[in-house]
């Protein structure tokens, strides 16, 4: 019993050793730029930029083949800090009719669910809960309102809610209208 715990032990060192020898001589660099790019990006890997996840537009956007205004799910804000760490100036977003859309959250109607899961195999943030014929439900601090549970609910039971501002998502100067500007309701 003990010579095979004892034998176990050094296969185990061995075989580390060798993956650790194995991670530093074989390490792949990355490129550090698309490292930065990428870490600026939602992650919500859904695709709404015509790339296939975040990762790949990122490298797209460091090798000079796409724009850094074409991530809803990242709004202007994540286009401006595009801008600050490339160092080019700002442009307004790609898709005019996501720029306009205020933040929201999938939120389903939970009589209605039929528990297909359809929604929860779209969802590319793992933010809906819910198992096979059973209800299912949204985990607001995860979904990032990139829409893609709507289209294949066959019940439609799922709407887009906007985030009410609250002292912690709201930000100075409010980004829809300049403080000094006072609109004649405002007064």
């Amino acid at each position: 019993m003990l010579s095979a715990i004892l034998t176990l032990a050094l296969l185990a060192g061995v075989f580390g050793l060798l993956l650790g020898y194995a991670a530093v001589r074989f390490r792949v660099e990355g490129d550090p730029i698309v490292d930065q790019i990428d870490a600026l990006l939602p992650q919500t890997q859904c695709g709404q930029c015509s790339y296939p996840g975040c990762r790949p537009y990122a490298e797209a956007i460091a090798a000079g083949e796409a724009e850094i205004n074409r991530c809803p799910p990242g709004g202007e804000a994540g286009m401006i800090a595009l801008a600050d760490l490339l160092g080019r100036d700002p442009v307004p977003l790609e898709d005019e009719e996501a720029a306009a859309k205020p933040k929201s959250v999938a939120y389903i109607r939970e009589p209605e669910c039929i528990g297909c899961t359809l929604c929860i195999q779209a969802c590319p943030v793992d933010a809906i809960l819910g198992a096979a014929k059973q209800m299912h439900t949204v985990i607001e601090d995860e979904c990032t309102g990139c829409e893609l549970c709507i289209p294949p609910c066959p019940v439609e039971c799922i709407d887009m809610i906007a985030i009410r501002d609250t002292p912690e998502t709201w930000r100075w100067p409010y980004p829809d209208r300049k403080p000094w500007l006072q609109e004649a309701g405002d007064a």
